[in-house]
């Protein structure tokens, strides 16, 4: 899609009724589907925000960031996400934790950021957190300056994420669970599974 379209459609994004559970379930693993309101409730989750950042690139194609985190000893080490972390106790509100840690962990500044939209919570059950993801976008491709918590940035198109061949499943054996089928997005030559192809399965839906 090219950029300028994406633009002109922005007003028409921040009106569309989300897809909320029933978009982000089509891409959930099973271990999820098991948590209820409740059950999360009574779970006490740490409170997270994600930026699901568009910016255009050379060709003017409109293409979304995503990022590998670094290894590390814990749940989410190497995974594929948006760029985001915890809420923390200087944050005005969790629209100003997602764009502070996009800034720490990949150098974007604020004031260059447009937020397009708040997108439904999503529930990340190997460390308890309850994500709200962020959509937003920049006029000029950024120049990405990482920390130590990001092994690289990964640059997808949005009409990848459009294409429905790019749906699949995988087996996966992680830190905290072993040989389990999981659906997911294959992006950029990167298997893309759990809160966060489920905040994409609901861009998707609100995008397409």
């Amino acid at each position: 899609m090219d950029f300028n379209v994406f633009k002109n459609k922005i007003v028409q994004f921040k009106t569309i009724e989300l897809g909320g559970l029933e978009a982000q379930f089509k891409l959930a693993p099973k271990m999820r589907l098991k948590f209820d309101a409740d059950k999360i409730i009574a779970n006490n989750p740490r409170k997270a925000a994600v930026l699901a950042l568009f910016y255009p690139n050379r060709k003017n194609e409109t293409c979304f960031l995503l990022t590998q985190r670094a290894s590390y000893k814990g749940a989410h080490s190497a995974q594929i996400s948006f760029p985001g972390g915890k809420l923390d106790k200087t944050d005005r509100d969790l629209e100003n934790t997602a764009l502070r840690e996009t800034f720490e962990e990949v150098g974007v500044a604020e004031a260059s950021i447009e937020i397009i939209r708040e997108l439904t919570d999503v529930y990340i059950p190997p460390s308890n957190f309850l994500a709200t993801p962020f959509l937003g976008f920049t006029n000029e491709r950024p120049n990405f300056i990482l920390n130590y918590e990001v092994e690289q940035t990964i640059e997808v198109l949005l009409r990848d994420l459009l294409n429905e061949t790019n749906i699949s499943s995988v087996n996966m054996n992680t830190s905290y669970m072993d040989n389990i089928e999981v659906p997911c997005f294959k992006l950029e030559d990167y298997i893309v599974w759990g809160a966060t192809a489920m905040m994409l399965s609901e861009i998707k839906e609100l995008l397409k």
